[in-house]
């Protein structure tokens, strides 16, 4: 066998240098093979030669890369090559020579720390290559691989280097008596564990120890890692579409193939040659014939194009049967319900019976007839084959955002203000939110405190109050409740000093400057004594009970309901700061449910039973015409921007309308199950609410888009449930906070409630 040496040394020299990056040797314990050796000389001499040529190239650097530091072994001595190579060769597994073999490894050791110190420096320059090594590898140091120990036993040695020369244990001479004194004196003695792998004893560091620690108490190993963090839904019910890869299409896709075209080339082929002949097309001199009344699979039907099969007629089932079940016989009341529906309506055209036996069973008596019927069908009855659509059903359903990308709305019960008697009829909040009214049926006014649910003030009037609404100037600290057929201006004095001296200086102020003469409808009087104690200034007394009152945007001006349908005076319009009204209407154009003014503009909303009317207060006259297209309309409000109405009726509906777009509603939403008594819209965010006598009040998402081109969205996002139904009575009036996505509702259960 020759072997070329000196060509190929760059090779060997890289291969040499590259072996530390390879797996750790597992060597068993049989001899050294001589081929083994063989190849380590030759590297050895390769290495020689290499030294020559670059002198930069340091054994040390291919020691550290090939796991030679620790293992004891020297490739640069030449002599000390040729001494263990003879001696390599001609050692035997039997454990012969131990102590030549002692002194040479303690010789090697030797040699090993004094290179080591001669070439620190160039080290510490290039640093350890598995200083930042965070692989699952074994210890560098390991050359023996992952094998059990126990093989390795009865042996001096453990393992062999890459140079095949053994690697002796560490000498291990202490007795019991040297552990007692190591355990006794040594402070790091607990800390020392013994590993087999390399036969060396290691003390563990301090984040070693922590590690064991962490790691026999059940918790995980790295000290940063939060098991407690938020899971990543990697899988949810969302169905998304993405492709699998974003390669483009190749070549060979829109290209045909090599293949089909031989195919096709062969067909042309045999159609020019005659050996394919196309149809021939048959002449249609003699005239064809249909039959009717043959099977429906016969060559002749089934070439007709057009030819649909005649309708199967249903198989008889128990109840033609002359021994029916039992529960198949007609009772004398389904006997007689029978007799009297028409034909068409009839589940069964005949009575079943029951027969001992088939003898006995007679005639049908409209067999001819039915069969007569049944030709009838087939032959007048035309059969259309109908294109069928094939629709996705998830394609019918519209496509709405989720509820959670709406957000915030109120979702979640937060207070109940309790303390009134009777139910609640009406509730408003001040417009700073921090203080709510409530008027109820036991004659009281509450204030309430918002975030506390804490009632502040206690104002008996003396009737049921039907309604109440705060004053929504900011400037002013003032409420109007509505109780029989007086409306009282209350002035609760709560809040800021300045505003409450505000409140009280136009109470005070002056009065209608030309009185007219001749008897008014509407008398208003200033009170004293103990009511004036309790806070009511003004009393406003019309003709007949009042049912709603409401309030400018501007807070000077007050209207005021009262149903009647034998008399014009059903609305009126106050004026505060001159204490004046005024009957807007001439005539009666309905029974009038409720009103409202317009947030912006000089428009006032007067509802009837059937419609919504807009007003021009400037113009005085009628704008728009809306058509609730519901029974009884029960409650209106406007959207802040002013240009959407809601309107909720008794019949459980609640009709969405877009006034530049249409007078009938352009969604009509039917989520309650009873009356609907209360719709409202929030002054900030895009929602409104509805509350009905079924116990529940519906939060909707409604955004209003500034392009008129895009129509409103309209989701439904939360049903709000806590009200007890009374008397068939559910939730009576909700409102919204004026600043917070907070609702508040009223119920016939005497409480008021705040959802946030």
């Amino acid at each position: 066998m020759r072997w070329s040496v000196s060509g190929s040394s760059t090779r060997v020299q890289s291969f040499v240098r590259n072996a530390g990056t390879f797996p750790p040797l597992t060597t068993t314990p049989p001899p050294t093979p001589p081929v083994y050796s063989m190849l380590t000389t030759l590297f050895n001499i390769n290495n020689k030669a290499t030294e020559k040529d670059d002198d930069d190239l340091s054994d040390s650097e291919d020691s550290q890369f090939s796991g030679l530091e620790d293992s004891g072994s020297d490739s640069e001595d030449e002599e000390s090559d040729v001494e263990e190579k003879s001696s390599d060769d001609v050692e035997e597994d039997d454990g012969s020579n131990d102590d030549q073999d002692k002194q040479r490894q303690q010789t090697k050791v030797k040699n090993n720390k004094n290179k080591k110190g001669a070439t620190e420096g160039k080290q510490e320059k290039k640093g350890d290559e598995y200083e930042h090594d965070t692989s699952d590898e074994e210890d560098i140091r390991n050359t023996v691989g992952n094998i059990p120990m126990e093989w390795y036993k009865d042996f001096p040695h453990i393992g062999y280097d890459l140079d095949g020369k053994k690697i002796f244990k560490p000498i291990r001479n202490k007795d019991e008596l040297d552990e007692f004194l190591d355990k006794m004196e040594n402070p790091d003695y607990w800390r020392t564990v013994h590993d087999k792998q390399t036969g060396r004893d290691i003390v563990l560091s301090d984040e070693q120890v922590d590690l064991v620690n962490r790691l026999q108490r059940g918790q995980f190993g790295d000290i940063n890692f939060n098991e407690y963090q938020p899971t990543v839904e990697f899988f949810s019910s969302d169905v998304m579409i993405h492709p699998v890869t974003n390669r483009p299409a190749d070549k060979r896709s829109f290209i045909p193939s090599l293949i089909e075209k031989e195919k096709v080339s062969k067909l042309v082929h045999a159609i020019k040659m005659g050996w394919i002949k196309p149809r021939r097309v048959q002449a249609d001199s003699k005239e064809r014939y249909y039959d009717l009344w043959a099977n429906e699979d016969s060559s002749i039907l089934a070439k007709h194009r057009m030819h649909l099969p005649a309708p199967k007629l249903r198989l008889p089932g128990h109840e033609e049967s002359y021994n029916p079940p039992p529960e198949y016989l007609f009772t004398e009341e389904e006997k007689a319900l029978w007799e009297q529906q028409d034909p068409e309506d009839r589940k069964l055209p005949f009575i079943p019976k029951k027969f001992s036996s088939l003898r006995q069973v007679p005639a049908y008596s409209r067999f001819i007839h039915e069969k007569f019927e049944r030709c009838l069908d087939l032959y007048l009855c035309p059969r259309q084959r109908k294109m069928r659509v094939n629709v996705n059903p998830e394609d019918l359903i519209p496509k709405l955002p989720k509820p959670k990308d709406l957000q915030p709305f109120p979702t979640t019960q937060s207070l109940v203000y309790r303390g009134h008697s009777g139910l609640v009829r009406s509730v408003s909040v001040s417009p700073s939110g921090q203080w709510l009214a409530s008027g109820s049926d036991d004659g009281s006014v509450r204030f309430w405190e918002v975030c506390s649910s804490r009632c502040m003030k206690i104002v008996q009037v003396g009737g049921a109050v039907k309604s109440v609404a705060w004053n929504p100037n900011p400037a002013l600290c003032l409420l109007a409740v509505a109780v029989d057929s007086t409306v009282l201006i209350l002035s609760p004095s709560l809040g800021d000093k300045l505003v409450i001296s505000s409140s009280e200086r136009l109470l005070a102020g002056s009065q209608e400057e030309n009185p007219s003469e001749g008897p008014q409808p509407v008398v208003w009087s200033e009170t004293e004594g103990e009511e004036l104690k309790e806070g009511i200034h003004l009393k406003i007394q019309h003709p007949k009970a009042v049912h709603q009152v409401t309030w400018h945007a501007k807070g000077d001006y007050l209207a005021s309901v009262m149903p009647d349908h034998s008399s014009h005076l059903q609305v009126f319009i106050h004026q505060l700061s001159r204490r004046r009204s005024q009957n807007p209407f001439r005539k009666n154009k309905g029974l009038v449910q409720c009103v409202a003014f317009h947030p912006i503009r000089p428009f006032f909303f007067v509802a009837t039973q059937r419609y919504v009317r807009i007003y021009n207060l400037v113009k005085q006259e009628m704008a728009k015409k809306l058509q609730a297209n519901s029974k009884w309309i029960s409650n209106i409000a406007v959207h802040p921007g002013g240009d959407h109405v809601i309107c909720g009726s008794y019949d459980c509906k609640l009709s969405w309308f877009d006034l530049d777009l249409s007078t009938k509603p352009y969604k009509v939403l039917r989520h309650h199950k009873k009356a609907v008594r209360s719709v409202a819209f929030h002054k900030g965010y895009p929602l409104f609410a509805s509350a009905s006598d079924d116990g529940t009040v519906i939060v909707c998402h409604g955004t209003v888009y500034n392009d008129l081109l895009q129509n409103p969205l309209i989701v439904p996002v939360k049903v709000l449930r806590g009200h007890v139904i009374t008397h068939d009575l559910g939730v009576l009036d909700v409102t919204f906070h004026p600043t917070q996505p907070w609702i508040f509702s009223s119920g016939a259960d005497a409480t008021i409630r705040l959802f946030t």
